[in-house]
């Protein structure tokens, strides 16, 4: 099979540059080693968060979350989005203390979307919080979606525009003779002009197939969900400076995370929990929300995700390589990011260029010549 460009991975950074390139009327295929959402892109915690992100990312979450508003729409289908404000909670003045110099940081380079709350409001948002918690910082704009739901909606999309999802095509092989790169899988060859590495946490297997290198690791980020509650918590919540990442559905359900970190296994493409980590996680959401001691946990799971040693991912093109490009690395945070990493890939792909900086993203950023 030929295409104009192939993309290595159905996640959501693989199926939203899949759209913004099909929908521009470039023939697309997309290689999924399992099917489409299988890992990070489906089983995380839904967070569409521009709260607390690194300042380097920040101008890319910015365009996102605007994306996300009417994302539905764009797409013609349920991605699951809802609004509903995130708040992380300050515990004590020491968080208080982060969240100001925080704030000196952002308002210098010219950002006002992260407001500082006193314990009042933090109250009148989440009644049920912990009386001794302080206040917090929160994001109007922000909120949740359903993982595979959104993934599948752009798969979905980019289908419509003509591009081809091909599921169960691991690759066993990838080169470039002249000008057209080389795909081989159990399933078949595939043959395209340029390349787009969105595998996730197996980036770095393809990333060298490429001729690049990067210190990329990969980890088990665990969930839970609860069975229905009353409802308590409207906005999302994270805290400032402890592991927590919580959440209540319209039909009362919690879903706990906050980073815990199960048994990864990449070459058997499997997890295990670690349930001594669930229960310190279950721990420290009743901490922050008492009522919590009377849940049951419904359902708990981990997917396989990719890691880089500064927690930015990786965008841009290759440095070894012409007409191959990555997009991967995104650390648990990610998911938010997927619509404009799929803009900024197609501009990148069919321009060689884009409007945002992505010296900080750059796969090179750790080679020493780079230094």
């Amino acid at each position: 099979m030929n295409a104009d460009i192939l993309i290595i991975g159905g996640g959501i950074q693989g199926c939203a540059t899949a759209f913004h390139l099909a929908r521009q009327g470039a023939s697309v295929i997309v290689l999924e080693k399992d099917y489409v959402a299988r890992h990070a892109s489906g089983v995380n915690a839904g967070g569409v968060r521009l709260l607390g992100r690194d300042m380097a990312e920040v101008p890319l979450s910015k365009a996102s979350m605007e994306m996300w508003q009417t994302l539905d729409e764009t797409l013609g289908e349920d991605t699951g989005f809802r609004r509903k404000t995130l708040i992380n909670i300050a515990a004590d003045e020491t968080d208080i203390e982060t969240l100001k110099a925080r704030e000196v940081r952002m308002r210098a380079a010219g950002y006002t979307h992260e407001r500082i709350i006193d314990r009042d409001e933090l109250r009148a948002a989440l009644p049920h919080v912990h009386p001794s918690c302080v206040g917090g910082v929160t994001s109007e704009l922000d909120g949740h979606a359903i993982p595979y739901k959104a993934t599948s909606a752009f798969r979905r999309a980019a289908e419509r525009h003509g591009a081809q999802v091909v599921e169960g095509a691991e690759l066993t092989s990838l080169r470039q003779v002249g000008s057209t790169w080389i795909a081989r899988t159990p399933t078949g060859t595939f043959e395209a002009a340029r390349v787009v590495n969105c595998a996730g946490a197996w980036a770095d297997r393809v990333a060298m197939m490429i001729r690049d290198h990067v210190p990329l690791s990969h980890a088990a980020p665990m969930l839970m969900i609860t069975a229905r509650l009353p409802h308590f918590a409207g906005p999302v919540v994270g805290a400032v400076s402890r592991q927590l990442s919580f959440k209540q559905f319209e039909n009362g359900t919690v879903l706990i995370g906050g980073g815990a970190k199960g048994f990864a296994d990449r070459d058997h493409n499997t997890t295990r929990l670690d349930y001594a980590k669930l229960a310190a996680a279950s721990k420290t959401a009743i901490d922050f929300f008492p009522i919590m001691k009377t849940a049951s946990i419904n359902r708990m799971w981990a997917g396989l995700e990719a890691y880089m040693p500064d927690n930015l991912p990786v965008i841009g093109p290759a440095v070894n390589a012409s007409d191959a490009y990555h997009a991967f690395g995104f650390s648990a945070h990610g998911f938010q990011m997927g619509p404009i990493v799929g803009q900024v890939m197609a501009d990148l792909v069919l321009t060689g260029a884009t409007s945002y900086d992505l010296n900080a993203f750059r796969i090179d950023r750790y080679d020493r010549k780079t230094l």
